[in-house]
């Protein structure tokens, strides 16, 4: 993570400089290549950590999205982020590791991944049964 974020921020001046000659799907197609694929790359590993952490890596998607639309920096990037269809950081990593937890217990997973997660089982009859809930590893270490 102490990496992602310079490198990001390395490509984000080189692509506002060519920005007025590009459209605004060119310029998306050129800030989610680089940025972004990069912001993305595991993320999984980000999960759970505090906010102060992923913040930087916030800012630069803000930022991304600014370029996308030629937008100065006081503008707000929640009806950016709805254009690009992004979603924030932080809702990006919870999102990608449930579905990363979805994906082991409904079976579209490898198989080394899918006899990880176990379903949970009440000890009686509950109207929960039935949601296929999965059981919560312990923290402690034994």
């Amino acid at each position: 993570m102490t990496k992602t974020a310079p490198s990001c921020r390395f490509a984000l001046p080189n692509i506002r400089e060519i920005r007025p000659f590009l459209t605004e799907h060119a310029a998306q197609l050129l800030v989610q290549a680089p940025v972004i694929s990069r912001l993305d790359y595991c993320d999984a590993l980000s999960a759970g950590l505090p906010s102060r952490t992923i913040k930087p890596l916030q800012t630069i998607q803000n930022a991304a999205a600014r370029l996308v639309f030629d937008k100065p920096n006081r503008a707000h990037v929640t009806p950016l982020f709805i254009a690009l269809r992004w979603l924030p950081v932080a809702a990006r990593i919870e999102f990608k590791t449930l579905m990363l937890a979805y994906g082991t217990a409904a079976g579209p997973a490898p198989a080394y991944l899918r006899s990880l997660p176990r379903i949970y089982t009440p000890s009686r009859s509950l109207r929960s049964a039935s949601e296929r809930r999965l059981v919560v590893p312990s923290q402690r270490k034994a």
